[in-house]
């Protein structure tokens, strides 16, 4: 066996069967290299208009409008970042099969640990692909591709959007006086005589059944969605005795009934496992524990602020309604909270 390693050759075989090479037009017509010099450069710009065009359907397409039975918003993003990406492929693609270098290269093995004279070739070579690929000499290309790529961190800004609103201005909700709390699955009102002592009922706000009549708007469709996310709450009986209202709270529940956000302060995470006995409230994400019979409080976990209370009322029809809307802010904490909190208390 080790005759026959030695008389393997050293070099590589001179010619393994490549066809003879053929030079591409570009390669020997000026013209053919300045129009596909163009080409690509075109496809990178519609590459960066269509970015572009993503950022403005994202503002400009109402989330409810339909196109061919789809969702036109999603369908205009799903398109014009779908184009930019490809556009901005064929084009790479172009730029190498027309305009970067063509010829056939071999390369000898070599052991795993590469000599300094090795690497020294890599780099060599790696420099001489930049030069070949002509993304030096070609200013319209490569301008043309910087602007395309950039273009394409635009979307990625405006979709930041989406993670949620900016953390200001977070105490308003839609709950207003003489909003009916209703269950969030059935839709229907609640009555005190519905709710056993020790019951926990997941509720939202009837914004649905809101008229105009005072010239505040109809919430419909993802609008609605939003609003009733945001105003979540929980509504829970306890014995009254059980219940140590904080100071200026006393008439905020009915027999026992109290009503709070479903937004944990921590993170946000919405909050509904119960403890009967304890009158504990638990956050399956991080295990926050709010005490509900002391105002909220904070008992164990991450959250550093109580559960925001929504006071109650009944109303001529013996239905459960808030008298007003959270005094206190419906979100994550965050460095600004304190503030934003103080300012709130000094307004109400």
């Amino acid at each position: 066996m080790s005759d026959e390693l030695d008389r393997l050759p050293e070099e590589p075989i001179r010619n393994p069967g490549l066809a003879e090479h053929r030079y591409r037009p570009t390669d020997v017509d000026p013209a053919h290299e300045r129009r596909a010099e163009r080409q690509v450069a075109g496809m990178f710009g519609l590459a960066s208009l269509l970015a572009l065009a993503f950022c403005v359907f994202y503002f400009t397409v109402d989330k409810d409008q339909t196109f061919l039975g789809w969702s036109a918003l999603n369908f205009s993003l799903g398109a014009t970042l779908g184009l930019s990406l490809l556009l901005i492929g064929m084009g790479a693609i172009q730029w190498a099969k027309k305009l970067m270098g063509d010829h056939e290269i071999v390369e000898m093995r070599h052991p795993v640990g590469s000599s300094a004279d090795d690497k020294a070739q890599v780099l060599g070579e790696l420099n001489a692909g930049i030069d070949e690929s002509g993304f030096g000499r070609r200013p319209m290309i490569r301008n043309s591709l910087l602007g395309a790529v950039g273009a394409l961190g635009l979307p990625a800004i405006v979709l930041l959007r989406d993670l949620g609103p900016l953390p200001h201005d977070q105490s308003v909700t839609v709950w207003k006086k003489g909003m009916r709390v209703v269950n969030d699955v059935s839709g229907t009102p609640i009555k005190p005589t519905d709710l056993e002592v020790g019951q926990l009922v997941n509720a939202e706000p009837a914004i649905m059944f809101e008229t105009d009549k005072d010239g505040e708007k109809i919430l419909h469709g993802t609008e609605a969605m939003q609003a009733k996310s945001k105003a979540a709450v929980i509504v829970v009986r306890m014995r009254p005795q059980d219940i140590t209202p904080p100071k200026g709270r006393e008439n905020w529940g009915i027999d026992g009934i109290l009503c709070f956000s479903k937004i944990c302060t921590h993170v946000g995470c919405p909050i509904s496992l119960w403890e009967q006995q304890t009158h504990h409230l638990l956050c399956p994400c991080h295990q926050s524990t709010f005490d509900l019979a002391d105002g909220g409080k904070v008992k164990f976990g991450p959250a550093h602020r109580p559960l925001p209370q929504l006071p109650l009322a009944v109303d001529s029809e013996g239905y459960l309604v808030a008298v007003s809307d959270f005094q206190q802010i419906i979100a994550p904490s965050y460095p600004e909270l304190a503030r934003d909190q103080k300012k709130l208390d000094n307004k109400s």
